[in-house]
């Protein structure tokens, strides 16, 4: 069983509730193990009572990220431009989770089974096609993650321009 589909003891929750905190308001570099810790006023050993490190703790944040992400993404699954809108709504409003969701490698092994599937089926299914799929994900990816990093001129018309994107890419 992946570790992201375990019952959560009282104190992995808590960890996860700093982590989380810590991720939100600092951003993923914060992600460390000595700054949970130091949130939760405890030694960071002790964390290891609860998680193997770091990189299980990011996995359930990952996990739940794409658990919100499919739920944001599931109720436009049948029109692309909408796919498109929930897709950045999701990325801009929780810009430290999504770049620790898309920014390196998933941790495939602590995901629970069917979440990467179940994230990816809106698109999958409104695309018709894996491989127009994978194209159109990167596309709302790029544009959302040159977005979040601020590489747009202020005066960019981003709604003309995603309008525009998409609809060139429907056609």
């Amino acid at each position: 069983m992946a570790l992201a589909e375990q019952p959560r003891s009282p104190r992995q929750r808590e960890i996860l509730a700093a982590a989380r905190t810590l991720l939100t308001t600092e951003g993923v570099e914060a992600l460390t193990v000595g700054r949970i810790a130091k949130a939760l006023d405890i030694k960071p050993p002790s964390l290891y009572k609860h998680f193997a490190g770091k990189r299980e703790i990011e996995a359930a944040l990952i996990a739940e990220g794409l658990e919100l992400q499919a739920e944001a993404l599931e109720p436009a699954q049948d029109d692309l431009a909408s796919l498109a809108t929930a897709y950045r709504a999701f990325a801009l409003a929780n810009p430290q989770l999504y770049r620790l969701m898309t920014e390196g490698p998933l941790p495939h092994d602590l995901l629970p089974r069917g979440l990467e599937a179940r994230a990816a089926a809106p698109l999958l299914k409104a695309a018709g096609d894996a491989d127009l799929s994978r194209a159109l994900w990167g596309f709302v990816h790029g544009m959302v993650t040159l977005e979040l990093a601020g590489r747009f001129p202020p005066w960019a018309k981003l709604d003309r321009a995603w309008a525009k994107a998409v609809l060139a890419l429907t056609k």
